[in-house]
């Protein structure tokens, strides 16, 4: 297992709309996430910034580079783009972010 963080930007009023799509989260997308080998995914927010920091577990075998040719994943992009900063394909900003420290 590997993790990963990065960085996502929302737009200003849109906290509360962001929790509640993530709270109804689509069940053919969890099921995508997990058979691609994603697991253990948190997203939290910086309310200062309106940062979303991300961290999700990747397993040895993940396909999580394919997620974004996914036609699930394409329309979860294209639901979240009106909240959030995103790209010209509507997929999300993001930024990797290294590790810097870890403590089990």
């Amino acid at each position: 297992m590997r993790r990963v963080a990065f960085r996502m930007k929302l737009k200003t009023g849109c906290e509360a709309e962001y929790k509640r799509r993530h709270d109804e989260i689509w069940p053919d997308l969890s099921r995508k996430l997990a058979e691609a080998g994603v697991s253990d995914y948190s997203i939290f927010l910086d309310p200062e910034t309106l940062a979303l920091f991300a961290v999700q577990m990747l397993s040895g075998d993940n396909t999580a580079h394919l997620l974004p040719q996914d036609p699930v994943v394409r329309r979860w992009w294209e639901y979240m783009a009106d909240i959030m900063e995103t790209n010209p394909d509507k997929s999300p900003v993001c930024v990797p972010l290294p590790e810097m420290f870890h403590h089990d």
